[in-house]
């Protein structure tokens, strides 16, 4: 026993206090949403200034759109990710979610055909109209092709999901609850592929459904690598099916 006046004496260290999930706030979703055209204006600038110098190359209609996205995500996860280090000193992945070892890990790889079969169906219930695909026209040759794959399911769905499901998901669940966080996360999903699907309501529709399912995935695992699992699955499996039909529908998103 400790003499009266001593301080306590404690056989472990006090436990640092848990600092609340997410860290981060609205003040820094704005400061990304800030981030963004300056990360569009400065790709294009790259691209139109790579084409001065290697017209060839860079005027070609999949360097332009694909590269100009590529630069795009660059600047801003590359913004995103100095904004966690200087203002938290945190790591960006791990702090958004990113588990490669994960619950349902085969199951969410698994579950992206079933669900894109699905989104088919409910397309066709809906009487969903038939587009134009736009990456049809950048799939001139095998080497188009590969690039536009990789671009459509992996780095298309790893962007989308880290922002979506890792970044604005956690927050809007902390002040809204898991329910609204979700439909509102998949309603702003399905609105950023509006342009994509000429706004016809039936798709921006469709794409809103597999918001929702990717969100539930995301906060079931804990893991935002399991909604881009099922998400890069999911476009795989409308990525296929173009290329064996190499239809107007359906596509990626």
């Amino acid at each position: 026993m400790n003499p009266a006046g001593d301080p306590p004496v404690y056989d472990e260290a006090p436990a640092e206090p848990v600092p609340s999930y997410p860290f981060w706030g609205y003040e820094d979703l704005g400061m990304f949403v800030g981030m963004i055209l300056p990360s569009v204006l400065l790709a294009v600038l790259l691209i139109a200034g790579g084409g001065m110098i290697w017209p060839a190359f860079f005027k070609r209609p999949v360097v332009q759109t694909l590269g100009g996205q590529l630069l795009t995500y660059a600047f801003a996860f590359g913004g995103l990710r100095q904004l966690f280090a200087a203002r938290y000193d945190r790591p960006l992945l791990r702090s958004l979610g990113w588990r490669i070892s994960f619950p349902g890990a085969l199951w969410a790889a698994l579950a992206g055909p079933v669900l894109a079969y699905s989104i088919g169906l409910l397309g066709m219930t809906l009487k969903a109209p038939l587009l134009k695909n736009p990456f049809e026209t950048m799939m001139q040759s095998t080497l188009e092709v590969a690039a536009v794959g990789l671009f459509a399911v992996l780095l298309g769905p790893l962007a989308e999901e880290l922002v979506f499901r890792g970044f604005l998901l956690p927050l809007l669940t902390r002040s809204l609850g898991p329910v609204a966080a979700v439909g509102l996360t998949a309603l702003l999903f399905a609105l950023l592929h509006g342009p994509q699907y000429s706004w016809a309501w039936q798709h921006v529709a469709l794409v809103g459904s597999a918001g929702v399912v990717f969100g539930i995935t995301r906060l079931w695992t804990r893991s935002t690598a399991s909604s881009f699992v099922m998400h890069a699955t999911y476009n795989l499996f409308f990525f296929g099916i173009a290329l064996l039909q190499r239809s107007t529908f359906p596509e990626p998103i």
